[in-house]
């Protein structure tokens, strides 16, 4: 039973007292809960990521104009002071669908949670009272795994395979996609229906499409935000076409802000100022005149609302309150609203930031305290804290921190592992596995000292990327001669020296920054890579003995390091039983069975031991079965089926290679010897020529006389 407190919805206990008296049929249950949701409004709610109230003209028309969401602000209600209770996306999401802060799910930033099965979703809630469910979203963040799902008939996070480039790359896809999805499943419903669109555009980085980047060159943040309105423009004709806005509830909102620069924040995630918490909400009930109210507000306000809109009960956990009385006129009851930021705690260890809205007052707890008047300063440029006594609120905030929490702490935090880490870390939510926490914090490890030094070490490397590496290093010593306790600041140090060929430097770093940070394992696990990538195996091992860090016993890239250190000292035992390690933390890692292959194949060629060669090709296999686009581990199945003495399979994994990556040099070689040894000298010729176009320049003396026998021996006459 999802938790509830006691509470059975009415329908059920309906349902069930008319089953235990044996009065209906099931096909009459069915009846009746049809006939039930007949005349039922519609639900439709839009959140688009990383969006800033201010940037939508029906807020504020000095940056763009977004005419298709303005259009469906005059046919509802604009709140202008709406808040999110997080500044990341999974938990402002999980905010909104279960109506109730991080203190109650337990889901405080993107990667280290999920949401616990047995809480009720407003998507669950609704499908009880008969309607169908669909969720299409727009990134990773909001994948199924982490919970969301829960509830929806449909829940398409189809993102696709990530793009293989080199530079920073994401897990998304363009709001253009998701509307079309949505609409594609909207077209065939019935009515009652609860759809959710997530569009992910406007967060960084800002790579609107034309003419959107071209018309906002200069501010392309804003021409993502126009992007999201054009594209909206297409659901809400479908909406007006088919006469469903006279139908249906619809809810618009962003799941937080984005703070562009101001108060030193490029983006968000970090603190919890207005730039990334104000959001815009606008909320269209059919036969609601439109309206405005600039009462206090907050995302949990938005599941007990959507329940007195379609007149459905409230579950009893909701933290928020109905928004309708608002909407009518009235005034809504004081409260306090609690928002957090705990990214920067969980992924980077700094002081956690907790605070809370009362009346016009903003009190932010954190070891240097803020507190903001937002009638006068809506901005937070000036702190009051030195004309306030704060003891009064801590005590609320404390009380807030005791009755918002869930009161049997149900643990929501999941072992994080290496697929989703890679992926979050591509949308930059993630800088480091979770950190060993402090217990206490002092002015030191505030936020707002931290920040600017994360901050230069981010723009270290954007002066790397621009060609600027002098600068880059310049920088990146700064910050380790200020602070000796920032930890990315010796990895972006480590990682330029070993880019500019100067790995004993690198090593050297990271050495220094264990020493300093002897609790950072994102430095350890950069050691541990670095050492291996050197070639110092038994330095690799030796360090991963000294260490016993808890997040070794729940990351699989850590023992697959010391899986390639084993296997490179032919220790295969050891290297077998830390891949086989790797694999019980994620068992679709391909690069361990890959690896795994390669090291039964080794064995295969000491032993002869024709089960180890069969153990050989089913990892490798399985490796292609899941990343079936990586041309090395067709190579390297090629080349055990050679071993094997299977030149079919060979000649077929090595044509894949190259259809994959067709100047890979080592695969043209072999795939010609392959067709020679067949007697197919027209093909073997083919592959011989284009490498040596490719490659014959930079060949050793003996490897081109080598090359240029099997040429002629091709162009011999049988």
């Amino acid at each position: 039973m999802k938790i509830e407190r006691g509470k059975y919805y009415f329908i059920f206990s309906f349902l069930l007292l008319c089953l235990n008296l044996n009065i209906f049929s099931t096909v009459f249950s069915i009846n009746s809960i049809k006939k039930a949701t007949e005349g039922r409004m519609n639900f439709l709610l839009i959140t688009i990521d990383t969006l800033r109230a201010d940037r939508l003209s029906c807020y504020s028309s000095e940056h763009l104009e977004t005419p298709n969401i303005d259009n469906l602000a005059k046919k509802g209600i604009l709140f202008s002071r709406a808040f999110a209770n997080t500044s990341t996306t999974l938990p402002s999401h999980t905010n909104i669908l279960l109506g109730t802060t991080p203190l109650y799910h337990g889901v405080h930033e993107n990667s280290n949670f999920i949401i616990h099965e047995e809480f009720l979703t407003l998507a669950e809630h609704l499908k009880n009272y008969g309607y169908s469910t669909a969720a299409f979203v727009g990134a990773y963040p909001l994948d199924s795994k982490f919970g969301l799902d829960q509830g929806f008939d449909i829940y398409d996070d189809d993102y696709g395979r990530r793009p293989r480039i080199k530079s920073i790359f994401y897990v998304q896809r363009k709001a253009e996609v998701v509307v079309d999805k949505a609409l594609e499943w909207l077209k065939i419903q019935k009515s009652p229906w609860f759809l959710w669109i997530h569009c992910f555009d406007p967060h960084e980085l800002y790579e609107p499409p034309e003419p959107f980047k071209t018309q906002y060159e200069k501010h392309l943040y804003n021409g993502e935000v126009a992007y999201v309105d054009f594209v909206l423009r297409k659901l809400l004709n479908h909406l007006e076409t088919k006469e469903l806005f006279e139908k249906t509830l619809i809810i618009f909102t962003g799941d937080h802000g984005e703070s562009l620069g101001q108060h030193g924040e490029m983006t968000h995630g970090y603190f919890a100022y207005n730039t990334a918490i104000w959001i815009p909400l606008i909320i269209s009930i059919p036969g609601v005149a439109r309206g405005y109210v600039d009462q206090y507000v907050s995302h949990l306000d938005i599941f007990p609302t959507v329940c007195d809109v379609l007149h459905i009960e409230k579950p009893s956990f909701l933290q928020g309150i109905s928004l309708l009385p608002a909407i009518k006129g009235k005034k809504l009851p004081k409260r306090s609203i609690y928002f957090e930021s705990m990214y920067p705690y969980y992924s980077r260890g700094w002081a956690p930031l907790k605070g809370f809205i009362y009346g016009k007052e903003k009190f932010i707890d954190s070891p240097i305290p803020e507190l903001y008047d937002l009638d006068e300063d809506f901005n937070e440029l000036k702190n009051l804290v030195e004309k306030k006594k704060l003891d009064g609120y801590r005590k609320q905030l404390e009380r807030i921190l005791k009755n918002q929490s869930f009161p049997e702490n149900i643990k929501v935090k999941k072992k994080f592992d290496r697929e989703s880490l890679e992926k979050l870390r591509s949308l930059g939510y993630v800088s480091s596995y979770p950190f060993s926490k402090k217990e206490s914090f002092g002015p030191e490890d505030d936020i707002k000292v931290l920040l600017p030094y994360y901050n230069k070490a981010m723009e270290a490397m954007a002066h790397y990327e621009k060609g600027k590496i002098k600068q880059s290093f310049e920088l990146l010593k700064e910050i380790i001669t200020e602070r000796n306790d920032i930890d990315i600041a010796y990895c972006h140090l480590a990682i330029l020296y070993k880019v500019t060929g100067k790995m004993r430097e690198a090593l050297e770093v990271l050495k220094l920054g264990l020493e300093s940070i002897p609790s950072s394992y994102e430095i350890f696990s950069n050691y541990v890579n670095f050492l291996i990538d050197a070639g110092h195996y038994d330095d690799a091992i030796r360090i991963f003995g000294e260490k016993n860090f808890r997040q070794m016993e729940l990351d699989p890239e850590i023992w697959n390091c010391l899986g390639t250190a084993y296997s490179s000292k032919r220790d295969f035992d050891k290297a077998i039983n830390a891949y086989e390690k790797a694999l019980s933390l994620d068992n679709e890692y391909r690069f361990v069975y890959s690896n795994l292959g390669h090291v039964y194949l080794s064995i295969f060629l000491e032993t002869k031991d024709p089960k180890t060669y069969q153990k050989s090709l089913q990892y490798y296999k399985k490796a292609i079965e899941l990343d079936p686009v990586v041309a090395f581990v067709y190579y390297e199945l090629g080349m055990a089926y050679i071993q094997g003495r299977d030149l079919e399979g060979a000649i077929y994994c090595w044509e894949k290679a190259l259809e994959l990556k067709p100047d890979f040099g080592r695969t043209l070689y072999y795939l010609a010897s392959a067709y020679l040894d067949k007697g197919d000298k027209v093909k073997a010729l083919h592959y011989l020529n284009k490498y040596k176009d490719n490659y014959y320049n930079i060949l050793p003396v003996a490897e081109r006389q080598k090359l240029d026998a099997l040429i002629q021996k091709c162009l011999k006459e049988p």
